[in-house]
């Protein structure tokens, strides 16, 4: 009875993971972060983001020769050091998505 209940409620979760996956990557990115948002990225976030760049790299040092048996060292790579250093250093103070923002595009008249 728990095992079905349980099969019941994984690909609940699972249909549910990939119905709204999609929904995050068809809006277009469109910020404007206010001075508090800044203000909180640039005195609390970044510097916990540079913390969690460093341990994650020691982290990476010590576990890579594991992670080469295991045969994830490049997953594990990206995700103990790349993605904190990218939220860290390739965001826009106060946005929430990594990546740079893009300036607007002015039409030309000719």
């Amino acid at each position: 009875m728990t095992r079905k209940i349980s099969r019941t409620l994984i690909a609940t979760v699972a249909a549910c993971l990939l119905a709204f996956s999609s929904v995050g990557h068809a809006q277009a990115v469109d910020e404007s972060p206010s001075a508090l948002a800044m203000t909180t990225d640039a005195l609390l976030l970044r510097p916990l983001l540079l913390a969690t760049t460093i341990v994650g790299s020691a982290v990476y040092v010590v576990s890579v020769p594991f992670a080469a048996l295991g045969g994830n060292a490049t997953e594990a790579g990206r995700v103990l050091v790349a993605e904190p250093a990218k939220a860290t250093f390739v965001r826009c103070l106060g946005c929430t998505r990594t990546g740079y923002k893009k300036p607007p595009v002015e039409q030309q008249e000719d």
